[in-house]
């Protein structure tokens, strides 16, 4: 019965190798997913009031738990990573560029059918008021892809939505984002490419520290100031490029720098030193960004509760916090997944273990449910779970994530996440097969006329088949 189960399971992840998929970034994926997850267990329940926070005990453990926050920083270093990888090859070396009619069709298929049916249903089930005329302005942004540009919807309704926002706008902005980048490495000669695509990168990383910081200055500390032009228009361009909390440029940019880096490295037209380097580097790579990491723990969890670690309550730390702290962290994820592209299978291994990778193929479903069925457990059980110590609240809310949210999020992939990449592909289909039919079409009709031109040769052809 338990294999029975396990080939369902197996069967509706679809978990064969496919061509051009990286196993080890699945269980990356199901790893941000898992620390968003835990970062909700601890705070949710602060919020409502379940139980009161306390700051000062367990300061490691809370710090750790307090990072899970960052997930969704691991989460946009992933994406730009996936995404600019089918362009690195054409811009590097170049070859035939990605279609960006299929990237967009690929995106949409993948993105809004689980998107819009959960957004449907939270609403209908969760969050009636927004059916009320004077909350439709917001839903519309929901519907839209905007909702992390005004207080009014920003974490509202369902609080992880508002980082498919930044996604979605990061995948419609990419193609063109790599068109111009096109412009300018292909004018380089073929050894300087590399390091032109490297600046054009930086580029972006600078452009997203900048907006960060105008959008901070205007947004949050001058909020009636304006520069060259009238505060209404740059309201909105600040709507557009910078939201609330910004665009978090700097996240996909280091991914994009991990997808230079891995692409380059892997071409054959390179020395297989330089993949021999990283392999041996692999390890202080990976030391270096849990360092790194541990690093960034404490400092975060030091903003939000000043003088918890004296070491990071100096007075420059907490003024450029906000400014510099996402590339930080992000730069800290981006050398532990470097470490895992090119590290020995040793290190892959946790990460490729199959009910990880599981969870990583299903994390799109699972991130987008997860807290609306958490707030289920949380609010019907603070009755019977009151005076109990918030460890044993922990095991029991992980207990519904494992019994109740994963198995849900399961079949809400399997029922909903994969029939839309497969309309996706339906879709991608027609121009090709089209085409095939017709190349087809078009060699028959000249076989046909070689042959009444021919006779002959038709007659020794049947002879020779004959």
């Amino acid at each position: 019965m338990s294999m029975t189960i396990g080939q369902w399971i197996r069967a509706g992840l679809e978990d064969v190798p496919k061509k051009n998929t990286i196993p080890v970034l699945d269980g990356v994926r199901a790893f941000a997913c898992l620390i968003v997850i835990w970062f909700h267990i601890y705070r949710i329940p602060r919020d409502l009031q379940i139980w009161p926070t306390q700051p000062a005990v367990h300061k490691v453990l809370n710090s750790f738990l307090f990072f899970g926050r960052y997930g969704v920083t691991l989460f946009f270093v992933l994406s730009g990573f996936l995404l600019f990888l089918p362009f690195v090859k054409a811009l590097l070396f170049e070859q035939s560029w990605p279609s960006i009619r299929q990237f967009y069709l690929k995106r949409v298929f993948r993105i809004m059918p689980a998107y819009y049916l959960s957004l449907i249903l939270i609403v209908l089930i969760f969050q009636r008021q927004y059916l009320q005329p004077e909350h439709w302005k917001e839903l519309g942004l929901f519907f839209i892809f905007f909702m992390d540009s005004t207080q009014a919807t920003f974490k509202q309704l369902n609080a992880p939505y508002w980082t498919l926002a930044i996604e979605w706008q990061y995948y419609m902005l990419l193609p063109l984002l790599v068109l111009g980048m096109r412009l300018v490495v292909w004018r380089a000669r073929q050894n300087y490419r590399l390091f032109v695509t490297i600046a054009c990168v930086l580029a972006i990383i600078g452009w997203g520290i900048f907006t960060r910081y105008y959008g901070a200055y205007f947004l949050e500390r001058h909020p009636t100031e304006s520069l060259l032009v009238p505060r209404p228009v740059l309201d909105v361009i600040l709507f557009f490029t910078y939201g609330i909390s910004g665009k978090y440029l700097e996240d996909f940019g280091v991914g994009m720098l991990l997808a230079l880096c891995f692409v380059y490295a892997r071409h054959p037209s390179i020395s297989p030193r330089i993949r021999q380097v990283l392999q041996k580097l692999s390890p202080w790579l990976w030391g270096v960004g849990l360092f790194c990491l541990l690093i960034m723990v404490l400092w975060s969890y030091n903003q939000s509760y000043p003088n918890t670690w004296p070491l990071f309550s100096q007075p420059w730390l907490f003024q450029y916090s906000y400014l510099i702290s996402e590339l930080c962290i992000s730069f800290s994820f981006g050398l532990c997944v470097l470490a895992l592209l090119f590290g020995p299978m040793q290190l892959k291994r946790p990460f490729e273990w199959f009910p990880l990778r599981g969870l990583g193929l299903i994390s799109y479903s699972l991130y987008m449910w997860h807290l609306p069925l958490l707030l289920i457990c949380m609010q019907r059980g603070q009755s019977w779970m009151e005076g109990w110590s918030p460890e044993q609240a922990y095991g029991v809310y992980w207990l519904w994530v494992l019994v109740v949210v994963i198995p849900f999020c399961f079949l809400f992939y399997r029922w909903v996440e994969k029939p839309g990449m497969k309309l996706g592909e339906r879709f991608k289909r027609p121009r090709s097969e089209a085409a095939l039919v017709a190349s087809d079409n078009k060699a028959s009709l000249v076989e046909q006329g070689r042959r009444r031109e021919f006779p002959e040769l038709e007659r020794s052809t049947r002879s020779w088949a004959d």
